[in-house]
């Protein structure tokens, strides 16, 4: 614009100029014609933009916002129309209590109130896009700024009317999936019915009350003992079924000698066993006792 009001004083310049009695008079024409170029190609510029990939374009002129979008590359338009900008990339809005690890720098974490009326700190990241064709609708009815006109409130507000139906424990825990299921479709439908898609919601992180907590950290610990008692109970009676069957085998022994062996077999093993010793032996055999007498042949 400002290269086409400049080509327009040039060429009013030109005109001035031939209406002068001076040298410059001469030179009028050309001063003329180079003021309709220089319009000529700022009208040009004027009427073309260019739309990064990722961008639509949507047309304003005098406050009417028209309805059809501009895409991606260069277009031709009216060169009064004003074009904003819309991102239609996946974009990623993030509450965090960590502070500069979320959208907005401190402590943007969600507190809400369980069903046993215990305070939650939830973090949350929400992974939504513009929808190309509905940005001329949210130019008009919400403007540029959806993110802290839709994005953020509604988010914080569904997160907050779905907690109440979830006891502290069970959203750190059982119903995690359950209520990030379900705060996904309320906050769904809201986005959508604004032009907004919603395509993923991360409940990053649950922090429950410190009393909460330490509750929680004692039943683990309790059941962990639990678990060692009873592991060790159990050793316990194997340890004493193994000294059962021991001592069962030792008693089943003594029964198979004390009945099964007779006094030849024993006095057999008996010279056996010495006959085997490495040491010379001399035995005699008293045969009226039925006594062995061992004498060392060394």
């Amino acid at each position: 614009m400002l290269i086409i009001l400049a080509g327009i004083a040039i060429i009013v310049a030109g005109f001035v100029l031939a209406k002068v009695d001076s040298p410059a008079q001469a030179w009028s024409v050309t001063i003329r014609i180079i003021g309709v170029i220089v319009a000529a190609i700022g009208l040009l510029i004027a009427s073309l933009v260019q739309i990064e990939p990722g961008e639509v374009g949507v047309q304003k002129l005098f406050g009417k916002v028209y309805n059809n979008t501009l895409q991606s590359g260069l277009n031709l338009i009216n060169p009064l129309i004003e074009v904003v900008m819309f991102d239609i990339k996946t974009q990623n809005y993030t509450m965090s209590g960590v502070t500069d690890e979320g959208s907005r720098s401190g402590d943007d974490a969600i507190r809400v109130l369980s069903a046993d009326g215990l305070e939650v700190v939830i973090d949350l990241t929400v992974l939504y896009r513009v929808v190309s064709n509905e940005a001329p609708n949210i130019l008009k009815n919400i403007g540029t700024d959806y993110i802290n006109t839709i994005v953020r409130p509604i988010c914080r507000t569904k997160i907050r009317d779905n907690a109440v139906y979830y006891e502290a424990v069970a959203l750190y825990s059982s119903k995690r999936d359950e209520f990030q299921a379900r705060i996904f479709s309320s906050i769904e439908k809201d986005f959508k019915d604004r032009g907004l898609m919603l395509e993923q919601l991360l409940v990053r992180n649950i922090t429950l009350p410190e009393s909460v907590k330490a509750s929680i950290e004692s039943k683990i610990n309790a059941e962990q003992d639990a678990q060692k008692m009873t592991f060790v109970l159990q050793k316990e009676k194997q340890e004493a079924e193994r000294k059962r069957v021991e001592a069962q085998g030792i008693a089943d022994y003594q029964t198979i000698l004390s009945t099964g062996l007779s006094d030849k077999q024993l006095q057999y093993e008996m010279i056996k066993a010495i006959a085997t010793s490495p040491n010379a032996k001399l035995i005699i055999l008293d045969t009226k006792k039925n006594v062995p007498f061992i004498i060392d042949g060394k």
